[in-house]
């Protein structure tokens, strides 16, 4: 989400991460979870729920909430969610070893993340 710059798997999905970016404020409260969420919703590669790559996506998920020092289940505002990530892993230098086998890395890296100061 920190480096969302209106590209996607989809239509659908660059409308979808679009829409959901612009309805998260920084009091808005989110859960963590671990695997397919709300980001996922109009993804091709969830069917029906779950994601065609489950292990990658919770690799990502872990990696990120172990990083924050957070846990799944947590309920936190998006902000305070997106300080941390911004704190503990992009600004810190460790996106890379998170996710940078993602195949939207060369996108994270070549642009700077929404979150950053």
């Amino acid at each position: 989400m920190a480096y969302f710059i209106g590209q996607g798997y989809s239509d659908g999905f660059t409308a979808h991460m679009a829409e959901l970016l612009s309805g998260l404020g920084p009091d808005s409260p989110v859960r963590l979870t671990v695997g397919t969420d709300a980001v996922c919703g109009a993804c091709p590669n969830n069917k029906g729920g779950t994601c065609d790559k489950p292990e990658r996506v919770a690799g990502y998920d872990r990696a990120v909430l172990t990083a924050c020092g957070l846990e799944e289940g947590t309920v936190l505002p998006f902000g305070q969610f997106t300080a941390l990530v911004q704190a503990r892993i992009l600004g810190a230098g460790r996106r890379a070893q998170i996710c940078g086998n993602c195949q939207w890395n060369g996108i994270c890296e070549s642009h700077a993340s929404r979150w950053a100061m």
